[in-house]
């Protein structure tokens, strides 16, 4: 059973009522319940003033929800808001019934979905962290705490005997429990920061070969993943499931000026994303932040579209990559009318900026791919090319191999088993190259390890 909320105060879109923008979350609660592989009994909606400091809802609402629950025999209640632990047990006892919030749901899919260790690990800490201020003792049934013995004589053995089988471990199961959870969150720390700093080795490895890396980010369920797919050609899952794309998948890519960029998929956002998942994929959203170019995919079919384009942006500007080159990709127009199509062509160009319009494709057709990627091509930033002349051991075919793909080689020669070339290279790679043997033979050993 799903519980949606809408607020008739402080609405997150003016231009939207109260109550549409309460359906619009819990029509959302039910593709995230779906995901996680629940089946919709039924759904119960309300509109209020302000949250119920008890039981969020109210009493008289908690009546119906038990009994529509009762009715179906649903033996969960998720509810589309975050539940305070207190809320969350007062609803438990109202209903007798297991009751979750939006945040439980969304860890449950990520543990479901992440499958890279530090995405597995991430998804744990924030499972813990959100479990932390919500677990409940049972008394002092639980603990068998006692106070100290008595003093000596009748007194004291009177007193001492009053407490035989009270005493116990001097710490409650409850702070226990705390305890451990405490211990898990430091070790499961340290082992990320282990992860990350092996990610950045690999990221500084990759770096060295300098293609310039494009974000596709967007709302989940964008199409984000199927245009990744007809771009790279890559075989990356396609899921109408929220979350199917967590843990980073990058692939290269070939532009029509013959440029070479790293492209990569990243997992889609979604309003109320709890602060705590930000972190969580890192991993992920690090490939945002390190991009060049950054590609804003959206549902043009989604009536609401230019909404969850605001999340995504306030999202972007929590990364700090609000002012990152972006080019926006209007995704599935496949499903949209001709008459359609042509009103958001005439709004680009009633703004007279061709360079900044978005670009119309879709994905799942195939159609405005070659467009994009023309655009892709113009809006990524290049590297400067500069012309070396260098003398190159015939041993290093790798760096030989290197020049080559990555640059133009206008003269070359063999001379006492060395290669003198003269090449236009990019200035990033010019930077690793160094006029005597040595020192070019060891700079790009360490790069193209």
């Amino acid at each position: 059973m799903l519980v949606g909320v809408g607020w008739k105060r402080a609405p997150r879109f003016p231009g939207m009522p109260a109550g549409e923008q309460g359906r619009e979350s819990l029509l959302e609660l039910v593709e995230l319940a779906r995901s996680a592989g629940a089946d919709i009994a039924g759904t119960v909606f309300q509109v209020r003033d302000k949250a119920d400091s008890a039981t969020l809802v109210g009493r008289g609402k908690l009546d119906e929800i038990r009994a529509e629950a009762t009715a179906h025999k649903a033996p969960l209640i998720i509810f589309d808001s975050n539940l305070s632990p207190m809320q969350q047990r007062n609803i438990e006892e109202a209903t007798e019934r297991r009751v979750i919030d939006r945040t439980q749901l969304i860890l449950d899919i990520f543990a479901r979905h992440a499958r890279s260790r530090e995405g597995q690990l991430q998804v744990e800490l924030a499972q813990l962290n959100y479990m932390l201020p919500r677990l409940t003792g049972k008394g002092t049934s639980m603990s068998r705490l006692g106070g100290k013995s008595g003093g000596g004589g009748a007194g004291g053995a009177g007193g001492g005997a009053g407490r035989i089988g009270v005493r116990g471990p001097g710490e409650k199961k409850l702070e226990t429990d705390r305890r451990r959870i405490r211990d898990r969150v430091g070790k499961i720390q340290r082992a990320i920061e282990e992860v990350r700093k092996q990610r950045a080795l690999r990221r500084e490895a990759r770096n060295a070969v300098p293609l310039g890396t494009i974000a596709l980010v967007g709302y989940t369920n964008a199409g984000k993943s199927t245009l990744f797919n007809a771009l790279s050609r890559a075989e990356v899952l396609v899921s109408s499931r929220m979350f199917a794309t967590l843990d980073p998948t990058i692939r290269a890519l070939r532009l029509p000026s013959n440029r070479r960029v790293l492209i990569s998929d990243t997992v889609g956002f979604i309003r109320d994303l709890p602060k705590g998942l930000l972190t969580a994929f890192r991993a992920t959203l690090e490939e945002v932040q390190e991009a060049a170019l950054i590609l804003h995919v959206s549902d043009v079919s989604n009536l609401h579209h230019h909404e969850l384009d605001e999340e995504v942006e306030k999202i972007l500007q929590e990364l700090g990559v609000a002012g990152r080159p972006t080019l926006r990709v209007l995704n599935k127009i496949d499903r949209l009318s001709t008459e359609e199509r042509k009103a958001i062509t005439n709004g680009a160009e009633r703004n007279g900026n061709a360079a900044g319009a978005p670009v119309l494709v879709s994905a799942l057709t195939g159609e405005g791919i070659e467009d994009l990627l023309r655009r892709m091509d113009a809006e990524t930033p290049t590297d400067p090319v500069v012309m070396l002349s260098m003398r190159l051991p015939m041993a290093e075919g790798r760096t030989l191999a290197l020049i080559h793909a990555l640059g133009r080689v206008l003269h070359s020669e063999v001379q006492d088993s060395h290669m003198l070339l003269e090449a236009e290279v990019p200035a990033s790679i010019a930077k690793r190259l160094r006029l005597n043997d040595f020192a070019i033979k060891e700079t790009l050993r360490h790069v193209l390890s």
